[in-house]
């Protein structure tokens, strides 16, 4: 659809909002692109592209919310849906214990394009499924291997953002990711190792330079000497975490508890609440002063880094942890005056046309220390060094979890000596970011994001990216378990 039409539909659906009284109202029209070649054991198995459009109009009226959205987009269908959502925040004020109030913000007008040199969508599918072929055939050159799978993701979102405070932002994002894995079979035993590229707003040049024809006899070799792993004994190790695996540890156990919504209890599905209620800012001892965590949704390539959320706030970057104290939440325009902010920090963002913006994770990662990964390692008589994503439990309130991993090494004598497996490793959280005690360096940073944040009710997938160098963690508590097998 063409921005003309859309510039028509959302004129009209804002100046019915405007006639009815409401104090503000903003309209989202969406049309979103997603393509997905994936391969199994040397063959391609399935080509998809799909897309989906259509708007979605909130409305707030005497501090209540109303929200209706349509995949009809036309003229006559855009003040259909703005009278809808009107009539829906009319009834929700009626019933309202508590006013909304929104935190100021300024009207932006603005254009938003992912830098990219190649466009994913351009790129012929027979270059793509010749690469995850050639990858594949080349993971089963390995002696042991039984199974292979490759695949490569892309996702276009062409979006306009207007409110009644006089706001217009266009948006065309892009993102990318590819990942392949390797599966051996030993003594009746399967153990994968996996490859993966982040999810990152950038072009086809992620793939490119990830060259996965290159790494794949090393991901093949270590799927083999995986199965072949012995395992190791429960008890306490120091634990050196890779920046992959420590994206998802950051997620669920500091991602999570900083969104402010779960903090005052408006949010409670998927695992919700957490630990960090607001009378902890600022006093609460969350890590070691090791521990720095930053949201930055302005750094180029993440995945909140769109320029504006679905507040048409402006992105941001600001402290969740510093020196170890937690100092900050992921807010939006609703719930920042509920702590006494004067801003949102822009983290409100929805999933499609069709869902209302929600708060979100920021782009948070953990800041870079002065160590060399040697360095972490060589201070380590007897440990286990981490990396990838495995299985991974955390409790409600985000304080007691458990993760396992992809592929582990012992560590012993300050040296990583041989792989093992079934390692997983229980904590709570302030005691095991406690335990902290270094940080590799910035040239050891790497950045890892997630597209299946699953939060809300109806639920919805939300996109972040959480950047780390590698860290080191003192007598951390390993169980067994079954983890990346």
């Amino acid at each position: 659809m063409s921005a003309p039409i859309w510039d028509e539909l959302a004129d009209l659906a804002l100046k019915r909002i405007a006639a009815s009284g409401a104090e503000y109202g903003d309209i989202r029209l969406l049309d979103s692109t997603t393509q997905t070649v994936r391969g199994e054991d040397c063959r391609i198995a399935s080509i998809r592209e799909t897309q989906d459009s259509g708007f979605g109009i909130r409305v707030l009226y005497h501090g209540a919310w109303g929200f209706a959205a349509s995949s009809v987009c036309s003229l006559e269908e855009a003040p259909r849906v703005a009278e809808l959502a009107i009539e829906i925040a009319k009834g929700s004020a009626s019933l309202a214990s508590e006013r909304v109030k929104l935190a100021d913000e300024p009207a932006h007008r603005d254009r938003v394009v992912t830098a990219r040199r190649i466009d994913p969508f351009a790129v012929a599918l027979e270059r793509k499924t010749a690469l995850l072929l050639e990858t594949m055939e080349s993971v089963h050159r390995q002696p042991g291997i039984v199974r292979s799978s490759a695949s490569l993701w892309a996702s276009r979102d062409r979006k306009l953002f207007v409110s009644t405070e006089g706001s217009r932002l266009e948006f065309d994002l892009l993102a990318v990711n590819g990942d392949f894995d390797a599966t051996a079979v030993h003594d009746g035993r399967f153990a994968s190792r996996s490859f993966n590229m982040p999810h990152l707003r950038m072009g086809y040049e992620l793939i490119e330079d990830a060259h996965f024809l290159a790494e794949a006899p090393r991901v093949a070799s270590q799927a083999v000497e995986k199965v072949k792993a012995p395992t190791t004994e429960p008890g306490r190790y120091d634990l050196v975490l890779d920046p992959e695996h420590l994206s998802l540890t950051m997620h669920e156990s500091c991602g999570h508890p900083s969104e402010l919504d779960r903090a005052l209890g408006y949010e409670a599905n998927y695992a919700g609440t957490s630990f960090l209620t607001t009378d902890k800012r600022g006093t609460f001892r969350y890590g070691s002063p090791h521990v720095n965590l930053v949201a930055d949704n302005c750094e180029p390539g993440t995945l909140a880094a769109t320029g504006y959320d679905d507040d048409g706030v402006v992105c941001q970057q600001w402290d969740i942890v510093r020196d170890g104290i937690f100092v900050g939440y992921c807010t939006n325009r609703e719930v920042a005056p509920k702590i006494g902010e004067t801003r949102s920090c822009g983290s409100n963002r929805a999933d499609s046309w069709g869902s209302v913006p929600i708060v979100r994770i920021a782009n948070i990662g953990l800041e870079p220390g002065a160590a060399t990964l040697d360095e972490l390692l060589a201070d380590v008589k007897r440990g286990i060094y981490i990396e990838g994503h495995g299985s991974y439990s955390i409790d409600q309130r985000r304080y007691n979890f458990q993760f396992g991993g992809d592929a582990f090494w012992l560590i012993e004598k300050g040296k990583r000596t041989h792989m093992i497996r079934d390692v997983v490793y229980h904590g709570i959280t302030p005691e095991f970011w406690g335990s902290c005690d270094g940080v590799a360096n910035r040239s050891h940073r790497q950045r890892y994001g997630f597209i299946t944040c699953g939060k809300g009710q109806p639920g919805q997938s939300g996109w972040m990216t959480h950047a780390a160098s590698h860290a080191r963690f003192r007598n951390v508590n390993v169980i067994e378990g079954r983890s990346g097998s």
